[in-house]
């Protein structure tokens, strides 16, 4: 497969990013040099998805020391953007342990070799995620001519730094040859389904765009193989927070008999939070929705149980969602 570009390129003492809420319509880049422009980016979804959002925010520290900042104030600063993807707190945790026992004249220089080893580690765990869960698409290549695939949001290239998460068995797929589907969802009220299709257009691989509601339909009537979706924080127990919309679409997949599967770097796995209850929601603004004045609820996430959950693909390999303690870091 071969992308327009990474998702995150260095650039002297500045990190360039597409701007994805200028996405379909518009190809247009940013290049953040301060640590607000890093910290806006993420908190306005300039940059979405958690493997991104987590090498966004490393890169963000980075310029945020060569502008001047504070490491403290920085963490925090980039802390506060998002609360629900995990790859953020993972990403700024592991700068503070790279950084903090260092002299600040040492910092920079060491900030940016840490963020350029965070993007091209997420680059490699997304190809191998490819190829961990291309078996699952292989086995139905076998006794069909085609393969159909849902998928929700986006989790493709542009919510990594390269190849994507649920999108990357299924470019895998494309590049062995196996004829692929993909049913995308929209994604309301952000419809970020759209930038699924947009990738796919891009790569030459079949899709049609759904109302995040017609889901259960098409698995009923048997127009749906198996649904891959990403992550933005998964417990230790399998419970998955994803896009909101995610958990109705494990539970329309369960009542038809459709495997259901997440797929994430192991960096998206929180080990600290024992389930998904303790996985805490993000409530977007109520302007989303345009509703004016009315009332508004507008959670960006939902949590799906683990035991809805056929296999979790990370780039080690694919297993249950409940064996995931041996994939603990030391």
């Amino acid at each position: 497969m071969t992308y327009p570009l990474r998702t995150i390129q260095e650039d002297g003492d500045a990190v360039i990013v597409l701007d994805q809420t200028r996405l379909p319509a518009e190809t247009a880049f940013l290049r953040l040099t301060t640590l607000d422009e890093a910290a806006h980016a993420i908190r306005v979804m300039q940059v979405r998805g958690a493997p991104l959002i987590g090498a966004t925010a490393a890169w963000g520290v980075a310029v945020a020391l060569r502008e001047g900042r504070d490491l403290d104030e920085t963490l925090k600063t980039l802390a506060a953007t998002r609360p629900t993807a995990v790859n953020l707190h993972w990403a700024l945790a592991r700068m503070e342990r790279v950084l903090r026992p260092l002299a600040n004249g040492q910092r920079i220089d060491a900030a940016r070799a840490e963020a350029r080893a965070i993007a091209a580690e997420d680059e490699a765990a997304n190809a191998a995620i490819g190829q961990n869960g291309l078996p699952v698409l292989q086995a139905v290549a076998q006794r069909k001519d085609r393969v159909d695939v849902m998928t929700h949001c986006n989790a493709g290239w542009l919510a990594t730094v390269a190849h994507g998460t649920a999108i990357s068995p299924i470019y895998a797929a494309h590049a062995v040859g196996i004829p692929v589907h993909v049913w995308v969802s929209e994604t309301r009220p952000r419809n970020q389904g759209l930038l699924t299709a947009w990738e796919l257009q891009q790569a030459g691989i079949p899709y049609t765009l759904i109302a995040d509601n017609a889901a259960g339909l098409l698995m009923m009537e048997g127009k749906v193989d198996c649904v891959i979706v990403g992550a933005d924080r998964i417990a230790a127990n399998g419970d998955t927070a994803n896009k909101v919309g995610t958990y109705l679409k494990a539970l329309a997949a369960r009542a038809h008999g459709v495997p259901f599967y997440v797929a994430a770097p192991v960096s998206t796995i929180d080990f600290a939070c024992p389930n998904g209850a303790g996985i805490p929601i993000e409530e977007r603004a109520a302007e989303e929705l345009g509703a004016g004045a009315t009332p508004v609820a507008n959670p960006a996430f939902d949590v799906t149980p683990a035991a809805l959950i056929a296999g979790i693909v990370t780039e080690r390999d694919l297993r249950p969602a409940d064996e995931l303690a041996g994939l603990k870091p030391n």
